[in-house]
């Protein structure tokens, strides 16, 4: 009996050895997979764009005290929603000259927080590698959201929606 029992044991550590050798093995062949870009694994969650950090609340009202100085180059044409999630001139012209330099820090403060923005909530969800992501997902619903009579930017073309 005691015979049968150091049998059955040296195999059950053999195999316990060829087990462990093999998932080091496929692990490693999966990561080689995907670092190829041949397949891709799925996200484990989905980012929380609904989060509110103290940093993401105080971009979030800058843009909404913004918004009201904007909204009559958004409505006039002067500026318009880019595919990435910013904002451009697409007119300047319909600016009076006297007021676009004022127009132009408008712009550029409104880009500087959209991308405090996708930074700050990337981090906020403790994965700062998803910023494109959250980025691409607030281009899509501005675009989307965007009032009639907007420019908006579709595969690199402006259009008024």
């Amino acid at each position: 009996m005691s015979m049968l029992l150091k049998f059955i044991d040296r195999r059950h550590n053999v195999l316990q050895l060829f087990l462990h050798a093999a998932y080091h093995i496929i692990k490693a062949l999966l990561l080689a997979v995907c670092a190829a870009g041949l397949v891709s694994l799925p996200a484990q969650a989905a980012a929380d764009l609904d989060v509110n950090t103290p940093a993401v609340a105080a971009v979030k009202a800058s843009m909404q005290s913004r918004h009201q100085q904007l909204l009559p180059y958004y409505q006039s044409g002067a500026v318009g929603l880019t595919a990435d999630g910013f904002i451009a001139v697409k007119e300047a012209g319909l600016v009076p000259l006297s007021q676009r330099s004022a127009f132009t820090a408008l712009v550029k403060d409104e880009n500087a927080d959209r991308a405090k923005l996708y930074q700050g909530m990337a981090a906020a969800n403790g994965h700062p590698e998803w910023e494109g992501e959250i980025q691409r997902t607030f281009a899509q619903r501005w675009v989307d959201k965007a009032q009639s009579g907007w420019f908006v930017q579709r595969d690199g073309q402006w259009i008024r929606k």
